[in-house]
């Protein structure tokens, strides 16, 4: 299985970085935008789907169906208070992606027969990010995974030298923001990170 790089970008980081990083080679980049208006993430959104069609990353949006469809993004990621996903999926149709945040394997099992492609469980460590994140423990972690057959996204906090704890557990990706964006040389971090995932990938 090959372990995937998913980037938790906005624009407040600007183009000029969020491009750089995109060129060193992220495989997903989900856009999360907050406090902003509808429009306005629409035009953001239109912005990085122009931005990603130049590279091989799958472009999804944070919670906003609406803006997803609108944006002909990839797909989406829900968290548990926004459109259930299977309403979502009959919406978006069988090609788009849909992720499903999952903190228990209750709503692991749940978003998998729903029609989710892949979850998103954390938090694993501390973050800015988010900072009413829950952690989550490695014994819940794994009961995640043993309940459920689709890819799993461990989320939070996480960075190049922390990321080994969810890979070893089984992660199939690492979900990144402050640990790439905020480094003083987001590209090389890329970089590292993917000689870590390399290091985990099974033929």
């Amino acid at each position: 299985m090959n372990r995937s790089l998913y980037l938790i970008a906005d624009f407040s980081y600007g183009e000029e970085l969020i491009e750089s990083v995109l060129k060193a080679g992220v495989d997903y980049i989900q856009l999360r935008e907050k406090r902003i208006s509808s429009a306005e993430f629409l035009e953001r959104a239109k912005k990085m789907r122009r931005m990603t069609s130049h590279y091989n990353t799958k472009f999804i949006v944070n919670d906003r169906l609406d803006i997803a469809a609108l944006s002909h993004a990839d797909g989406v990621h829900l968290g548990q208070a926004d459109i259930p996903v299977k309403d979502a999926r009959a919406f978006l149709g069988p090609s788009k992606i849909i992720g499903a945040t999952a903190k228990t394997p209750e709503q692991a099992k749940e978003a998998q027969d729903s029609g989710a492609d892949y979850l998103g469980s954390g938090a694993w460590f501390p973050t800015a990010t988010k900072q009413d994140a829950i952690p989550i423990t490695e014994q819940t972690y794994q009961s995640i995974l043993k309940a459920t057959q689709i890819p799993n996204v461990a989320v939070g906090g996480i960075t190049a030298e922390n990321c080994q704890i969810p890979l070893s557990c089984g992660a199939s990706a690492l979900a990144i923001s402050a640990g790439i964006l905020k480094s003083p040389t987001p590209p090389q971090e890329v970089k590292k990170i993917r000689q870590i995932l390399l290091h985990y990938n099974t033929p």
